[in-house]
């Protein structure tokens, strides 16, 4: 289901949405290397670019990521259901269905994926400090994810679907262990690339005058 380049930006940023189903179709090495150029091109604090990227396109290698997913997921799966709410509305109990057997079959299949991209960032902080103390202008992730956003929609841009997955993080050690990633980095984000079997569209998410005040916390527009 490959577009071509040059998506309008405003439809790619309504209709990218999370895919988690991929046809086993090869991803270009080009276009993984084109989706890193837009990576990079996002803001991040003091232009510090805070990441890196580490491309995993080798069956074994990949196999071996999948079954630590498949492991973490098979603990927080049953965790997660645990305190999950009913659902308010049977529409809403579908789209959650819908939620957890796709993550679930991702889950199974993460291994088989084309294309895994790793985020990495180094386990630094942004707090400084002068006479009157620490400063905590907020986390150095903040100048990471705008990142992985840009990668995101630079992949739909080239027809290939993705999601920003962190379960794994549950035996992030065993990832880094696999990898070669040294400790001093956080695995921050495992996006899978490759040709989607969904479909683009807006996803169902709350409006965003439900979320938004103006000039004062809890003061609403119509």
């Amino acid at each position: 289901m490959s577009e071509p380049d040059g998506l309008e930006l405003f439809d790619a940023l309504m209709t990218t949405r999370a895919m988690r189903r991929f046809t086993d179709e090869p991803v270009a090495d080009e276009d993984i290397a084109d989706c890193l150029r837009a990576a990079v091109q996002a803001p991040s604090g003091g232009n510090i670019q805070p990441y890196q990227f580490l491309v995993v396109t080798d069956p074994e290698v990949r196999a071996q990521l999948g079954a630590i997913y498949l492991k973490a997921w098979s603990r927080y799966a049953p965790a997660v259901a645990a305190i999950t709410p009913p659902a308010k509305t049977e529409e809403a109990g579908r789209r959650h269905e819908r939620n957890v057997a796709v993550s679930d079959e991702l889950a199974h299949h993460l291994g088989e994926v084309p294309v895994h991209v790793l985020v990495l960032m180094p386990k630094i902080s942004m707090v400084v400090e002068d006479d009157e103390g620490p400063m905590d202008v907020g986390p150095t992730y903040a100048s990471v994810y705008p990142a992985v956003q840009n990668l995101m929609l630079a992949a739909r841009a080239k027809g290939l679907g993705t999601v920003l997955t962190t379960v794994y993080r549950v035996y992030e050690d065993e990832v880094r262990e696999v990898c070669g990633i040294p400790d001093r980095f956080e695995v921050v984000a495992l996006l899978p690339i490759g040709h989607p079997k969904g479909k683009w569209g807006v996803a169902a998410r709350r409006p965003a005058p439900s979320l938004t005040s103006w000039n004062r916390y809890g003061q609403r527009r119509p």
